[in-house]
């Protein structure tokens, strides 16, 4: 099993490129994902919106395989709760799938792409910056090893 994040963006903030070595360093090398960065579609005033997510949306989904498990985090996904990401990623590891997190951009990902996803995972029913959630998403990645691992890290 690979676990990798496929986001928009590549150029991040130096603290964002600090939390997300942090936690990266933290998980043990048999789950720590990679990262694939797409460029962000430059937005003017004449850009058309949902174009620019479609584009987005459309280089996020060409980094998969037809036979990779997509999840594609969204603000109107399923919320999940931290010990139910832990047994996702046992099932994940004993399915053997290479498993894909997308991240959309400023605007999220298109919902033509959002149906063609496995699962869609909301991490907050708050707007986050796109960015951030690089880092909100290993913590959990982290957090849900550390239950699996009985590590003292999940204190809930």
């Amino acid at each position: 099993m690979q676990i990798t994040i496929v986001a928009v963006g590549t150029r991040m903030p130096n603290w964002i490129q600090e939390g997300f070595i942090e936690y990266h360093r933290r998980l043990p090398v048999n789950i720590r994902p990679k990262l694939i960065e797409v460029p962000l579609t430059k937005r003017r005033k004449t850009t058309v919106k949902e174009n620019a997510v479609e584009k987005e949306s459309e280089a996020l989904f060409k980094k998969t395989q037809q036979d990779d498990c997509v999840i594609a985090l969204d603000v109107l996904g399923s919320k999940v709760s931290t010990d139910q990401v832990a047994d996702f990623l046992t099932d994940w590891q004993l399915q053997s799938k290479n498993i894909y997190f997308l991240i959309g951009g400023p605007d999220g990902i298109s919902p033509n792409y959002i149906r063609r996803a496995q699962f869609c995972w909301s991490l907050s029913e708050m707007t986050l910056p796109h960015s951030l959630v690089r880092i909100i998403l290993l913590e959990q990645l982290y957090r849900a090893w550390s239950i699996r691992s009985s590590h003292p890290y999940h204190r809930a």
